[in-house]
C-alpha cells in the first residue's frame, strides 16, 4: 500500500499533526489541570477555615459586647452611689474610701512589680 504525504511530510490521515505532539500536550494539560484543581482545593478549604474563624471572632466580641454592657450597668451603678454618698454630710467616710483605694492600688502595684 503506498502511503500519501501532504505537503508538510506528515501522512494524509493524521490529519497535520503527529500523535506524539498532541499527547504530549495532552498530558501537560492533564498536568496543569491536576495542579489547578489542587490549589482550587487548597483554596476551598482554606476559606472555610476563615469563615469558621470569623464566626468565632463575631461570637466571642458578642458575647464581650454583653461583658462590656454588664461592667458599664456596674459601674454606673457605682457611680450613682458615689454621687448619692459625696452629696450628703459623709465627706469624711468618702475620703476614706478614696484613700482606702489608692492603698489597695498600691499594694496591688507592689505586688506585681516584685514577681
Amino acid at each position: 500500500l503506498p502511503v500519501v504525504f501532504t505537503g508538510d511530510g506528515a501522512a494524509a490521515g493524521s490529519y497535520g499533526y503527529t500523535n506524539s505532539g498532541y499527547s504530549v500536550y495532552e498530558e501537560e494539560n492533564d498536568r496543569l489541570t491536576e495542579s489547578l484543581r489542587t490549589k482550587v482545593s487548597a483554596i476551598k478549604s482554606l476559606s472555610i477555615e476563615i469563615g469558621t474563624e470569623v464566626k468565632n471572632q463575631n461570637k466571642m466580641l458578642s458575647e464581650m459586647e454583653n461583658d462590656f454592657d454588664s461592667t458599664g450597668g456596674l459601674l454606673g451603678a457605682t457611680m450613682g452611689r458615689l454621687r448619692t454618698l459625696s452629696r450628703g454630710s459623709q465627706t469624711k467616710l468618702l475620703c476614706y474610701m478614696m484613700l482606702f483605694s489608692l492603698f489597695v492600688f498600691f499594694v496591688i502595684y507592689w505586688i506585681i512589680k516584685l514577681r
